[in-house]
């Protein structure tokens, strides 16, 4: 084995060289096996560059110096045999930068898949957190609306005592206790109920109703009815744009919603909106308010079922 100083300086035969870069040879590899070889033929060289192919490249850089009065044979052709061992050496090269490439590949999709479970834990970990937020602004709002609701009932209390007063009947005191103490009946029915103002708003509505049209009960209680029924139906089903439009003109509407006092306030008063010219009444989804619908809805169950709702208030 010669020494890296021997080896510092190449000796290669100037056609020889030409003819094995011309062969797919990289220079240096082509000038190391003609120096190695001997400069004697082409042959020689391509059966060193086989016995060293797997052997590492450590050397530095060498210097090549050619045609430096080397004797060498007349010019040969280039085998078959020799043909096939350079293109056998092409492929082994080509095989070896494949191989190369496959395993970077590998390795860069091990890269991918462990950035991915990174990316999908922190996502698994923000969505835990969103929920849990969630969860807790739902709770307070499960609060809110509680204490609204025990308002809404102490009201109503209220005004039954006041109408039992005025008839000269005694109060019930006690059923305030019972009302501020639900059943487990009751929780399980439990819905969301509007702010008291804008439940105040709608019993004046109906009330308005109720003293407008008063020698007509049949007419009231078909209002009353039919204001249910839009009502009930927006709740039941608000992504139904069907439910939410109104058409102001209908004569079945006019006849039992339309043409009576507070009528349409109090649809307007659920949310409902003049468009088109004042031709529809509708309700945006976006603006569907459950908790204004179920108190509107309740007072309306309250108005039907009290004799002397809206009878006994100063108009």
């Amino acid at each position: 084995m010669e020494s890296l100083q021997e080896l510092s300086v190449l000796e290669a035969n100037k056609r020889l060289l030409k003819e094995l870069e011309d062969m797919g040879f990289p220079r240096i590899q082509a000038a190391k096996a003609l120096h190695c070889s001997g400069n004697t033929d082409i042959e020689a060289a391509i059966n060193w560059i086989v016995d060293h192919e797997n052997e590492p490249s450590i050397d530095p850089m060498p210097l090549i110096a050619v045609n430096i009065d080397i004797d060498s044979p007349q010019p040969i052709q280039t085998t078959e045999e020799m043909q096939i061992k350079a293109q056998e050496l092409r492929n082994q090269a080509r095989k070896e930068k494949e191989d190369e490439e496959k395993r970077l590949e590998r390795e860069r999709e091990k890269e991918r898949i462990r950035a991915g479970k990174e990316i999908h834990e922190a996502k698994r970990i923000a969505e835990d957190n969103e929920r849990k937020r969630y969860l807790a602004s739902r709770k307070a709002e499960k609060e809110e609306e509680k204490r609204a609701r025990e308002k809404v009932r102490q009201k109503l209390e209220a005004d039954k005592n006041e109408r039992r007063r005025m008839l000269g009947l005694p109060s019930v005191s006690h059923t305030a206790t019972k009302l501020s103490s639900p059943s487990t009946h009751d929780k399980k029915n439990y819905v969301s109920v509007a702010s008291v103002s804008k439940v105040e708003q709608l019993r004046e509505c109906l009330r308005s109703l109720k003293r407008s049209h008063k020698d007509d009960d049949a007419r009231v209680k078909r209002a009353f009815q039919t204001l249910l029924v839009y009502v009930g139906n927006v709740a039941q089903n608000p992504d139904k744009e069907k439910f939410r439009k109104i058409r102001i003109g209908n004569p079945l509407f006019q006849s039992r919603v339309g043409r009576l006092r507070g009528g349409v306030e109090f649809l307007e008063l659920c949310g409902f909106e003049r468009i088109e010219e004042d031709k529809f009444l509708f309700l945006p989804r976006d603006k569907v308010d459950l908790a204004v619908l179920n108190s509107a809805g309740l007072e309306i169950k309250s108005a039907m079922s009290n004799p002397f709702f809206g009878l006994l208030s100063n108009p």
